[in-house]
């Protein structure tokens, strides 16, 4: 049965149109969808270019945002920060903004498809959701459960869940949870080194709004960083308190948006800035200014910290290092920032342990300290943790062993994403079934056999528990604005439909009815809660956490950081480890979180590719950074073309003079060098994330993607760099200076 409900009826009445909107999700029958009238036959009652506004989340990133988007005649015409939301407080991103891009997206997968021809040769034939759920079931009844794999990325919370019931309820392995976003923010390192320090794998948060000195250890907070928006929002509180205007120090190889925001910049050599942090901590105890804790305990955290050596080794007078921690120890309210560039090498987990630990000697936890991500206020909202990415090579090893009959990829792009040395490519093609949810066609869709299109996330219900959260704990509510412009699906309701058809022990696990049922059952503990309203029953509570766009706590909800039983053990000066012969390959790759593209994901949004990026003012291609020192001995000047080579192979990148970069390194922005995602995104710039290593931090498995050595050339011919900027004056007064 079907019901037809406008949008006008669900506005008069939230409790009726929350029971309604229960079946609205798709229904385990895919074929028998309730659609939301569209505007573009309005009801008799309603203004033409009437403006309706829904509140939901974003999800261009993993930070989950508040949002509001403005609707009129059906049609979604602006996004827009939600005022109301605890952690981005009514401001948006230039990638929130362009959400709306993907809705309506002309290269969007508007059907199933299945595989016609041979393996990437793009030959499809349509297929409906029955075919679909009749090819899946055939495909999985009967079968191995070892012999099937789930590689997912950072998926919204509740596609998470969903996922895990499901592999469990087949009896398989856990889904692998893996990006290149999930990797630059260093998400496996910071749990590890909570683990490590507090027995506790909580995400750590850093309340910089009322911190009086930061110091940020290869931080880019502004831009890529776990949740710009919410840092961005904190950085600005800090700068602006009354009095002061807060002081921040950063340590990195390059001068990103953020270390140009600084007060200071430091440029130390690539994976020494967890050897800095080791420093100023020692400088800190033997002075006997820690105010934190034990002094005893961290004398026995130091013991093995020659500060003279590290001082050498990051190229800083002993005299600059104790100046720079005194001043640390001397503010009221100090935070140390262990970023995601920190945890980008072989020696990361040991460099965030030492930043973490800066916080602890000055008393983390209190007001303006380092805290810990509050527990979920039940079991139904906890997120499984994020894999390694030594579990991807693991997977990759069973793929290419043959040992993998279906592979199901969800909200990931390995093809894209993962280091070309890696071989998952040929390891692929070892596996019998690939099964890819994709709303723009990927690299790795291209090569799957059955491709299943994705409503975007202006189409669907949702919720994210926010991880990090400052202050107040907060389950962002994600609502359909528009109807589903195409025969697509959620991920979500497409495994409960496969649940039910099978039976068994996966129906068991995933035995809602549809999509809102079953995020509706997640949300009853946070009705007994304090919270930003009360509601005397679900329907009330799910009619209320839609308006608002959430619920979210009265008060901070963060944990204050405990030393665990393995607090006492002598912190490691592990130096930094290279992949490449130094003489041959002597610079030093640094891959750049894009602040639009984030890991390449978004790089089909014209939007987002005209957008300038905020240190060249470049757009629409691939740029390498070269120091101009370096540039002068290479024989190479901007616009020129440079071979960068690397261990998955090489590369071409314009050439861009940059004063802001150390000699020794180089840096490409990641986002670009597509074979797919549409027509703005395909054949355009290099993919810098090929030529990577794959190389591992052996302590906690995370991607060292910051310790590839390359080679740079010179190459033949010169293209222009699209930018809105000339540094032809700059050059020029630099001739004139020498």
């Amino acid at each position: 049965m079907t019901f037809h409900i406008t949008r006008r009826d669900f506005l008069k009445s939230s409790a009726v149109a929350s029971s309604l909107f229960l079946v609205s999700g798709c229904t385990a029958d895919l074929q028998k969808p309730v659609w939301m009238e569209s505007y573009v036959n309005p009801p008799e009652e309603t203004l033409p270019s009437e403006n309706f506004w829904f509140a939901s989340t974003c999800r261009m990133c993993p930070a989950g945002c508040g949002v509001i988007a403005k609707v009129s005649n059906g049609r979604a015409r602006k996004l827009e920060g939600n005022p109301e939301h605890p952690l981005n407080r009514g401001r948006l991103c230039a990638r929130g903004q362009a959400g709306l891009q993907e809705l309506y997206h002309p290269d969007r997968v508007q059907q199933a498809l299945k595989r016609s021809g041979e393996r990437g040769q793009d030959q499809w034939a349509d297929l409906s959701w029955e075919g679909v759920i009749d090819d899946l079931v055939a495909g999985l009844q009967g079968v191995d459960p070892s012999r099937v794999a789930f590689l997912t990325g950072y998926l919204p919370h509740y596609q998470s869940e969903l996922v895990g019931r499901f592999m469990k309820g087949l009896g398989a392995e856990p889904p692998v949870i893996y990006d290149a976003q999930a990797a630059f923010d260093g998400r496996v390192t910071l749990a590890a080194a909570s683990q490590s320090l507090f027995d506790a794998p909580a995400l750590p948060v850093f309340d910089i709004s009322q911190a009086d000195v930061v110091f940020g250890f290869g931080a880019d907070f502004l831009e890529t960083w776990l949740s710009p928006v919410g840092y961005s929002q904190r950085y600005g509180d800090m700068r602006g308190q009354v009095g002061k205007r807060g002081y921040f120090v950063a340590f990195g190889p390059r001068l990103s948006m953020t270390a140009a925001s600084a007060d200071r910049w430091l440029p130390t050599p690539p994976g020494t800035e967890g050897l800095a942090a080791l420093a100023l901590g020692k400088i800190i105890v033997d002075e006997g200014l820690a105010r934190g804790g034990d002094a005893v305990d961290y004398q026995a955290l130091y013991g093995d910290v020659d500060v003279a050596a590290i001082a050498e080794a990051m190229e800083i007078p002993v005299d600059e290092l104790t100046q720079l921690a005194r001043t640390f120890a001397a503010a009221t309210r100090p935070v140390a920032l262990p970023g995601g560039m920190l945890s980008g090498h072989a020696n990361g987990l040991d460099a965030v342990k030492a930043v973490v630990a800066l916080n602890l000697l000055m008393g983390a936890g209190e007001e303006g300290g380092m805290k810990l991500t509050a527990e979920p206020p039940s079991r139904d909202l906890r997120r499984s943790p994020v894999s390694s990415f030594a579990d991807v090579q693991a997977l990759t090893e069973r793929m290419a062993n043959g040992d993998v009959d279906t592979l199901f990829v969800l909200g990931a792009n390995p093809i894209y994403e993962l280091p070309a040395a890696l071989g998952f490519a040929d390891a692929l093609a070892s596996v019998k079934n690939v099964v890819v949810f994709a709303t723009l066609m990927t690299e790795t869709a291209q090569l799957a056999d059955l491709v299943l299109p994705a409503h975007t996330y202006l189409e669907t219900w949702g919720y994210e528990f926010v991880d990090p959260a400052f202050g107040p704990m907060a389950v962002s509510a994600q609502q359909p604005v528009v109807q589903p412009l195409y025969d697509t699906r959620d991920p979500g309701d497409v495994l409960l439909a496969l649940a039910n058809a099978m039976g068994g022990g996966v129906a068991k696990r995933l035995p809602w009815p549809n999509l809102v049922n079953f995020i509706q059952t997640r949300l009853t503990s946070l009705q007994l809660l304090d919270g930003n309203f009360t509601a005397s029953d679900t329907d009330t509570f799910w009619a209320a956490w839609l308006q608002h766009g959430g619920w979210w706590s009265q008060k901070a909800a963060w944990t204050p950081p405990t030393p665990g039983a393995g607090f006492g053990e002598a912190l490691a000066a592990t130096p930094p480890r290279f992949a490449g012969d130094g003489g041959e390959r002597p610079f030093h790759l640094i891959p750049i979180p894009s602040v639009v593209f984030g890991d390449g994901r978004h790089a089909g949004l014209p939007w987002l590719q005209e957008a300038p990026d905020p240190m060249t003012t470049a757009s629409w291609d691939t740029w390498v950074e070269i120091n101009p020192v370096t540039a002068q001995q290479l024989g190479v000047a901007n616009n020129d073309l440079a071979t960068i080579t690397g261990d998955g192979g090489e590369i071409t990148a314009i050439v861009y003079l940059y004063h802001g970069i150390r000699p020794d390194a180089v840096a490409v922005p990641v986002g670009q060098g597509h074979d797919a995602l549409g027509r703005w995104a395909g054949q355009r710039g290099a993919n810098v994330l090929r030529i990577l290593a794959p190389q591992t931090d052996d302590a906690s498995g995370q991607l060292a993607w910051l310790d590839t050595l390359v080679q740079v050339t010179k190459a033949e011919g010169q293209r222009v760099l699209p930018a809105l900027e000339s540094n032809l004056g700059v050059e020029r007064f630099r001739q004139q200076s020498l």
